[in-house]
């Protein structure tokens, strides 16, 4: 290998790493200064009125409370009028005045807080998915090393690189570019972008991702893309795309908005009208106005919707999977088809030992097999070595003493164990020009390059073991399937009608192995971000409502496409978590139907809660307008509905309803064992 792989120079390209977080503080947005002033305000105003302290003591902090969290919504209300539409929001400040016109003035400043809030919460989700989106192209890095024609080198901005450079790609480093490989052997961990749980072995002609990062060897590139056209600017641009174009979901009472607001405001207009064109007192009409805009108020109608989808968010989150609004929970409750990643999501996304197989004529057992494999990886930071190692721990055996470690990118490790030379590595590299040997190692070489061959067919990564040359055994490895993931893969299907569909970057021959093993006829492997995209809006065109689940940066478009995402928490991709709806927060697969199910149970208690607050607004409506409401009865019968329909909306935070939620049609969930039993 030249010299200028291998020696690196003064002014070399600075390391990738970990990819920098942009993250949006809570008080950087004005919403949530506005909101936090309202809500300072407004409860230090409560106590003060409740224990019977001067009206000039808490009054001017109701004022401010009605000022610093209402000016902002009534504005954008205005601006809505001049495009003439009428929202829900200008109305809740026009009610929230009206009740302080007639003394109301607590309830009105709930209203203001509450509006307040929301909007600060929806202002905060919105930027932090927009710093998530931005911080991804941090992955790749801002400057590559270019190589000159005179054999020489400069350092250079990516965004300067274009197609035709070569590129200098050392160890440790972020590739810089999209391009094919000159020169050179590594493997590079690309799970950024195809969800390989395991570095990909990269050698002359193969193709390379900006962004994915560099093992232990050196490379040069061929630049083929220019940076805005990379796969990981792509990846940005889907997202971004994504979630501009997707129809918000809308609740209920946001759907029948305009209708009930203008209907509300020309109904009040003619309560305090009509009755003045027949000679009615000024003061007695506006009496009956204000108790009408009270009494009709949407308030029920606004908590009939909110505690029981807020209720099962909060109790979702007490089970580890976070629900982000109120919006998604009721999303959740309308799929009828999933999509679900691999690796990191059905799998641990952690490769474990799966086959022990000792040759024939080695002498070596399992453990004597994995103790000398586990001795010459132990040096090692690869994560094959990784997992030969612990498997090692786990069985409790005594590493020797490896020397002479060493590493060839893409083939394996090298040390000598109890005088022995040891080599652990892909079969096929060892293997090669090994047919010439004496007729026994040639016999031992068929065996092991036959037994390898057959784990690969089954989905597993084949490591061979050398002992001076001569093969003596061959290690399985796999990432290892969730305790849950056969039985979350039932109860999906039972839920939504359909069998799930397996989307992943993965090989096929791993795909069609693990899909068989959790019972997913339908496998889509091989997949970059882009088709996993198209997988979903398939599906949408078909007119279904498609739940993805999944856990990295290449599974963030098709979450942000999809009708609602889910994301794995523990393991997941920053871009991941913010761009999906919901996070699973401590990894339990088993949680996500029993969420579905959930979703479903605040779904009818939305319903059972618009019944009645409608019966309330009704009689209140007309027993004002056909005989006279005492403004007090009219607060009472108006409080009293909504205490009731939030109570309602609120049995769902009880831990039964996680319970009830489990048990309605998942049963397989509470069975891990069934899955234990199927691998």
């Amino acid at each position: 290998m030249s010299a200028t792989l291998t020696e690196r120079p003064a002014a070399a390209a600075p390391r990738g790493g970990a990819a920098p977080k942009r993250r949006t503080r809570v008080f950087a947005l004005a919403e949530a200064r506005w909101a936090a002033a309202a809500t300072v305000a407004f409860l230090t105003a409560l106590p003060l009125q409740l224990t019977g302290a001067p009206a000039w003591a808490w009054g001017p902090l109701y004022a401010i409370a009605y000022v610093t969290g209402g000016w902002e919504p009534g504005w954008a209300g205005l601006r809505a009028l001049r495009e003439k539409t009428l929202d829900v929001d200008l109305l809740m400040i026009v009610a929230a005045i009206g009740a302080a016109s007639i003394g109301q003035v607590m309830d009105g400043a709930l209203l203001i807080v509450i509006f307040a809030t929301s909007g600060a919460l929806e202002a905060l989700a919105t930027a932090r998915t927009q710093d998530s989106v931005r911080g991804l192209l941090d992955l790749a890095p801002t400057t590559a090393t270019r190589l000159l024609d005179d054999g020489g080198e400069e350092t250079v901005a990516t965004e300067d690189l274009v197609v035709g450079d070569t590129i200098l790609i050392r160890p440790g480093e972020r590739v810089g570019a999209d391009g094919r490989v000159l020169d050179g052997a590594s493997e590079i961990d690309q799970a950024t972008i195809t969800g390989e749980p395991l570095p990909a072995a990269k050698q002359q002609g193969d193709e390379v991702f900006a962004g994915t990062l560099n093992g232990t060897g050196a490379l040069r590139v061929k630049v083929e893309r220019d940076a805005s056209d990379s796969v990981i600017a792509r990846i940005v641009a889907m997202v971004e795309e994504a979630s501009e174009t997707k129809a918000p979901t809308q609740l209920f009472i946001e759907r029948v908005e305009q209708r009930y607001s203008l209907g509300m405001v020309f109904a009040t207009l003619a309560v305090f009208l009509v009755p003045l064109a027949f000679g009615a007192a000024v003061t007695g009409s506006l009496l009956r106005a204000m108790t009408f805009m009270i009494v009709a108020s949407p308030c029920a109608v606004v908590l009939a919707t909110m505690p029981p989808l807020l209720s099962a968010i909060a109790n979702a989150g007490r089970h580890g999977v976070l629900v982000k609004s109120a919006v998604v929970m009721e999303r959740l409750g309308q799929v009828d088809a999933v999509a679900l990643d691999k690796t990191g999501t059905l799998t641990e996304g952690t490769p474990r030992i799966t086959d022990l197989l000792p040759l024939t004529g080695s002498g070596l057992d399992e453990d004597e097999l994995l103790a000398l494999a586990g001795a010459a990886e132990h040096p090692s930071e690869h994560p094959l070595a990784r997992a030969v190692v612990d498997a090692a721990r786990r069985r409790g055996l005594d590493l020797p003493v490896a020397e002479g470690f060493a590493s060839t990118p893409g083939i394996g490790v090298t040390a000598t164990v109890s005088g022995a030379v040891i080599a652990v590595g892909a079969p096929a590299r060892l293997l090669d020009g090994a047919a010439d040997a004496p007729s026994a190692e040639a016999e031992a070489t068929a065996t092991a390059a036959a037994v390898a061959e057959e784990l690969e067919r089954d989905g597993r990564t084949a490591v061979l073991v050398q002992r001076d040359g001569v093969p003596v055994g061959v290690l399985g490895i796999a990432d290892r399937l969730r305790p849950d993931a056969a039985a979350t893969v039932t109860a999906l299907a039972a839920l939504t009608g359909a069998a799930p569909v397996l989307v992943t970057g993965d090989n096929p021959r791993a795909a069609a192995r693990l899909a068989a093993e959790v019972g997913i006829t339908d496998v889509r492997a091989g997949l970059l971000p882009q088709d996993k995209v198209a997988a979903v809006q398939e599906q949408e065109r078909a007119g279904r409502k498609v739940l993805v689940i999944g856990d990295g940066v290449n599974d963030a478009p098709a979450l942000a496409a999809a009708h609602t995402g889910i994301a794995m928490g523990r393991a997941g991709s920053d871009l991941a978590l913010e761009t999906a709806d919901a996070v699973v927060v401590r990894d339990e697969l088993a949680t996500v139907p029993t969420v579905i199910a959930l979703s479903r149970a605040a779904r009818r208690l939305v319903v059972q809660n618009l019944v009645i607050a409608s019966v309330f607004i009704s009689g209140l409506v007309v027993w004002d307008l056909v005989a006279t409401l005492p403004l007090p009865l009219g607060v009472l019968g108006h409080e009293g509905s909504t205490v009731i329909v939030g109570l309602n909306g609120l049995r769902l935070l009880r831990e039964s309803a996680w319970k009830r939620a489990g048990a309605t049609g998942p049963r397989p969930v509470q069975e891990p064992a069934r899955a234990r039993r199927s691998r």
